[in-house]
């Protein structure tokens, strides 16, 4: 116990920057309950944090932070079940076809690069409003010359396939039905019928004007801008990526430089560093102004102001929502004679993020920014402390720059590869690159551009603004043509990024030699996903397609279809290749042979379905329609017997083989369609 204080002891003055980390947690342990909490539940969980925080008089100036963490665990805990509860919406529990009716919110394009059209104030035909969603999300499809032009918020009717969100392609993949959950996002589907408008945008709400604005500034950007670099600007001012081509989004990718199109913490960051500088020089090359006013403390807040409107212009998404916190919280310590950027100030940040959105955790952008961010504080702060020298001051911006690049690309490379099943073996060279131009040219420009806007003159910083960007689309190309440019790892299990996150916030929070313990998690997670097998069969969560690991990689039952769910069972084995190519290893006999002598059986369409004719022992037989019950001892895999499971993985135990479903790993939550007890959320609510 006296070393256990001794060592508490050493990390007073340090402590603080361990809240957001200890609220992870909690928020953590949440998502990861195969039940849903009750509100009794819940209940106990508060009233014994309120006990332990009381209890923390007694327990002394050493041992109090272990029950304060304790603490801010159950906080965390309360808040994401909070947040889950206080979003819930009605959703679809049916496949409807019919009128659709509603107000645009955002638009959008699909991966297929459809436009995208996000709508509240829904009405659905024969739907009562209890069970109407609160938004849906509809593609449009086919010929919709006859359309009119969508605008924010018209309103609009159409008719639509809307389903309700599905949910992960395999057990334990990206959750879309908890991603549309915390979205209020109730249905998605597709039209094929021109768009008709049934009333005008209103007048005087919020925002809808922000939403105007944001698309008058994208329509100026690409008369100026023609093609994809007009595409770029729009995406790095009002976020919107509509207007680029796949092409560009695949190589800005390849290249490791698609996180330029998202407006994080880079753009906030180089955009408010500027405005602050300029405004230092404004003040600068006023001497009287200069010496009677706080020019440091005014040039923040006018950095701050700046950020603020660069928030409402590109939609006030999560992720710009995030790097405006950081951004803030940084010039607010300028204000108030603080350092700026300090771990305690990252602390801060992901705190009031943690606070305000608690799903954000799950998320690869909270992940990535925050472990950026968090090891280049950490790493620079070191070389402040340690008085290691940079060089000469002719090469410590080259060298500055090198280093940022090599720090941060390290500390997100396993975030990426582990969500997005890829590694850019040159996005060091393309953000070296690619950067310093962002920097210098692009975020100046863009404010040359709103400076001259009021004088008809913003075509001057466009032009300026689009040679930049071009270059970076040209690297980015460049990159992405070099032979190895990319390659795909398998995705790591449930435990491997927690392991790896709470290593590294060891390392960089703890204090003393000790903190060279985070290494451990940290190789032991590598350890894990190196040595994780991928499921020797997968099979879709409608039965519309199967999948069987062979020699020569995945084999699918299908060619075409299914074709979001067969691109992401390849990206998580780690392969390169296409739904055709995976689809030409499943066997001329239409029957796949799995260890133990299990077969596999995917019937597709009507006239496979009609020659089923019974199965025996040994056998699992997948259809994507309604399948007659059989006692035979096989396993019926059909839409109606997946409604109550999900996707499911089949893996070899020593057993034989086992089948795992997306709802054994999920279990019964608020966003899965499985979920019955509705009346808790009204409970809750009341």
């Amino acid at each position: 116990m006296t070393q256990i204080r001794a060592i508490l002891l050493n990390q007073r003055g340090s402590l603080f920057e361990w809240i957001p980390v200890c609220l992870a947690i909690g928020i953590g342990c949440y998502f990861l309950l195969r039940f849903e909490p009750s509100t009794s539940f819940l209940i106990a969980v508060a009233a014994g944090a309120v006990l332990l925080l009381a209890a923390t008089r007694w327990m002394g100036e050493a041992l109090s932070p272990l029950l304060i963490a304790v603490v801010l665990v159950a906080t965390g805990f309360i808040l994401a079940a909070h947040r889950a509860h206080d979003v819930a919406s009605p959703k679809m529990g049916w496949r409807y076809y019919g009128p659709v009716e509603g107000r645009i919110i955002n638009m959008d394009r699909s991966s297929s690069d459809a436009l995208r059209l996000t709508l509240d104030q829904v009405v659905l035909e024969r739907t009562s409003p209890q069970r109407t969603p609160e938004r849906v999300r509809i593609s449009l499809h086919g010929d919709q010359s006859l359309s009119v032009a969508p605008t924010p918020g018209l309103r609009v009717i159409t008719t639509a396939h809307i389903s309700p969100p599905g949910g992960p392609v395999e057990p334990g993949g990206f959750d879309f039905q908890r991603h549309a959950w915390f979205g209020q996002l109730g249905g998605v589907g597709y039209s094929r019928v021109p768009l008709l408008a049934i009333a005008p945008p209103e007048k005087g709400q919020w925002e809808l004007v922000i939403f105007q604005v944001r698309m008058a500034v994208a329509a100026r950007m690409l008369d100026i801008l023609p093609g994809d670099v007009g595409g770029f600007a729009v995406a790095v001012t009002t976020g919107a990526r509509s207007a680029i081509s796949q092409e560009a989004l695949d190589d800005l990718r390849a290249s490791n430089l698609a996180h330029l199109l998202a407006i994080s913490g880079l753009h906030m960051g180089l955009l408010t560093g500027f405005v602050f500088a300029l405004l230092r020089i404004v003040f600068a090359l006023i001497p009287p102004l200069a010496l009677r006013v706080p020019a440091r403390k005014l040039a923040a807040g006018g950095a701050l102001i700046v950020a603020s409107g660069y928030l409402a212009l590109s939609g006030g998404n999560v992720a710009t929502e995030r790097a405006f916190i950081m951004v803030a919280v940084a010039l607010t310590a300028l204000m108030l004679n603080r350092r700026a950027i300090s771990l305690r100030a990252v602390a801060i940040a992901a705190t009031i993020v943690l606070f305000l959105r608690p799903e954000a955790l799950l998320g690869p952008g909270f992940q990535m920014s925050f472990a950026a961010t968090t090891a280049l504080v950490a790493v620079f702060g070191y070389m402040r402390d340690h008085q290691i020298s940079m060089g000469p001051n002719w090469a410590k911006p080259v060298v500055a720059v090198l280093i940022s690049s090599g720090v941060a690309g390290l500390a997100t490379a396993p975030i990426g590869a582990a969500h997005f099943n890829a590694i850019s073996h040159y996005g060091l060279f393309a953000n070296l690159t690619s950067v310093p131009m962002m920097g210098t040219v692009v975020i100046p420009a863009a404010v040359l551009a709103l400076v001259l806007a009021p004088f008809g003159l913003d075509w001057i910083g466009l032009w300026i603004m689009g040679w930049g960007l071009r270059w970076i689309l040209e690297v980015g190309s460049f990159v992405a043509g070099l032979d190895g440019a990319r390659s795909f790892v398998h995705g790591p299990g449930m435990a491997v990024l927690p392991m790896i996150a709470l290593g590294f916030l060891w390392l960089c929070l703890w204090q003393g030699r000790s903190r060279l313990v985070g290494v451990l998690p940290v190789l032991a997670a590598f350890w894990l996903w190196a040595n994780a097998d991928r499921p020797i069969g997968l099979i879709a969560e409608n039965g519309a397609l199967v999948g069987v690991m062979t020699a020569e990689g995945r084999a699918l039952s299908k060619a075409k279809g299914a074709g979001f769910v067969a691109q992401n069972w390849l990206e998580n084995d780690g392969e390169a290749t296409d739904q055709l190519t995976a689809a030409e290893r499943w066997p001329e006999t239409r029957v796949a042979a799995l260890p133990g002598g299990i077969e596999v059986t995917h019937l597709a369409g009507k006239k496979a379905v009609a020659t089923f004719a019974g199965c025996a022992e040994g056998q699992i037989i997948v259809a994507n329609l309604n399948l007659p019950k059989n006692a035979s001892g096989c396993v019926l895999l059909d839409p109606k017997r997946l409604e109550d499971m999900g996707a499911v993985a089949i893996t070899e135990t020593k057993s034989g083989v086992h089948l795992r479903s997306v709802r054994d790993v999920t279990g019964d939550r608020l966003w899965t369609p499985w979920y019955r007890a509705s009346s808790q959320s009204e409970r809750w609510r009341q």
